[in-house]
């Protein structure tokens, strides 16, 4: 029976690490032939990526971890390109990957049977310049984008439409949405034309190189998407999510907190309470926290509002007079809190996210509606997505309106909760709908399920 080592090299942030570590998981429990390795970037790790990663070394047992060595940093007057500078720190690890992998792979050799071969790299959106590590060596790359074929597509549009664009610019017409995209819902770097233009193109070029390319998203999700794939040129396509991190929300919650909020929602009433959390790199001005405790307040709904950054240890001097006694028994603010468990609480009615795409699919898999509320990176595409090209989540603000300076007032987080908290929505029954289409898509004979198989189908062959 042949068996089959991956090496993942996946970016450094925390939300990437957590879906590409479980989708791993995934392929081991599913497959015995295969074992896998990841490379981990340690000086490009942020402190929530630091504290997953020390977690999964300590109880980890699946997947081998190898912490990769400092490399030569970018030169300093690249400082002013904030994307470029992350692009070259990156790529500043391709000797010290093409080294490690060459012991590996004589390592294998020497050991003949004994060992798996190694069967390929898996690559992240952001580490896929590796690509041509793997090419060096005569190794198949797999591309693991942590986001839709939505961001995917639009990356890839680049390389056939190389103009730099601006905000102003007219819609764009792409390949994988039913609708023209506004500018205005385009990530902020590509913008930006001596800087982000240039890396996505970069970035682009190398999606192009792939064996294949694994997307967290599954085919009833974004079926329009899929079929447009199908008539392209670009590596094969296998959605197999949702890839969900069932435990991993709980990595920055202490049990005494996470037993607290639980214990909470047990004895909050079915779809009572409208939960809002907003990532990990999130900090809200004073401004923005008081309207969103008015619109709170006043839309009369019970909440869990999980603050994250710093913003907990002074709310009390932040929030309007009074509000902390007002609703002390409809509310409840804390930190962190567990976000995968939070949502599937029968009293969890509503959600005000950020829109990052494992928040996105957390919420689906759990049947909780959206208040879509992006802050940065992909999350206004992922917005634009779920309430134009879906119908699956409530829009706080337009999302034709660039909010990077606005602040949501208490009025319109009032309506939009209000909105989300309707219990006879069209909105909550297609998120329900697509709740079961979820669970479908990863169980024997379901569509994620299926191109997984076709997945490891290709892996094996090529070995």
């Amino acid at each position: 029976m042949k068996k089959a080592e991956l090496v993942f090299i996946p970016a450094p942030g925390f939300s990437h690490l957590v879906s590409t570590f479980e989708f791993a998981k995934r392929l081991c429990d599913r497959d015995r032939r295969f074992s896998v390795t990841f490379l981990i970037m340690n000086s490009l790790l942020d402190p929530p990526a630091v504290s997953f990663i020390e977690s999964q070394q300590q109880k980890q047992q699946i997947i081998k971890l190898i912490n990769l060595p400092q490399p030569q940093p970018p030169p300093r007057h690249l400082k002013p390109y904030p994307e470029i500078y992350k692009f070259t720190h990156r790529e500043n690890y391709k000797p010290l990957v093409k080294h490690l992998l060459s012991n590996m792979m004589l390592s294998t050799r020497s050991a003949y049977n004994s060992a798996p071969q190694i069967a390929g790299l898996v690559l992240d959106f952001f580490t896929a310049p590796m690509v041509d590590v793997g090419h060096e060596l005569g190794l198949p790359s797999y591309l693991f984008s942590t986001s839709n074929l939505a961001l995917l597509d639009l990356t890839i549009y680049f390389l056939t439409h190389p103009t730099h664009v601006k905000e102003s610019d007219p819609e764009l017409t792409l390949p994988s949405f039913v609708n023209s995209v506004p500018t205005s819902v385009l990530p902020a770097p590509v913008f930006s034309k001596e800087d982000g233009f240039v890396v996505t193109l970069k970035l682009a070029q190398k999606f192009m190189d792939m064996k294949g390319i694994i997307v967290n998203t599954f085919q009833e999700l974004e079926s329009y998407a899929l079929l447009s794939f199908l008539d392209t040129k670009t590596p094969p396509v296998y959605p197999v999510g949702p890839v969900l991190g069932l435990s991993s929300s709980t990595e920055m919650v202490d049990s005494a907190q996470n037993e607290k909020i639980m214990k909470w929602l047990d004895h909050q009433p079915d779809s009572s309470v409208v939960f809002l959390c907003f990532g990990s790199m999130v900090k809200f001005g004073a401004t923005q926290l008081r309207e969103i405790g008015l619109g709170l307040e006043s839309s009369g709904y019970r909440f869990l509002w999980a603050m994250g950054g710093d913003s907990i240890n002074h709310h009390k001097d932040i929030l309007q007079e009074g509000f902390l006694d007002r609703t002390a028994e409809k509310g409840m603010i804390c930190r962190w809190a567990p976000q995968m468990e939070v949502l599937a609480h029968k009293a969890i009615g509503g959600f005000v996210s950020h829109c990052g795409w494992n928040s996105i699919l957390e919420s689906l898999w759990c049947g909780v509606p959206i208040v879509t509320w992006p802050i940065h990176a992909e999350q206004k595409l992922n917005a634009f997505k779920m309430v134009r090209e879906l119908g699956l989540a409530v829009e706080m603000k337009s999302s034709e309106v660039n909010v990077d300076d606005l602040v949501m007032m208490a009025d319109e987080i009032k309506e939009a909760i209000s909105r989300v908290m309707d219990s006879d929505s069209e909105v909550r029954k297609r998120v329900q709908e697509m709740a079961e289409n979820s669970k479908k898509a990863v169980m024997d004979g379901g569509s994620s399920h299926a191109y997984f198989a076709r997945l490891i189908e290709d892996i094996i062959a090529n070995i």
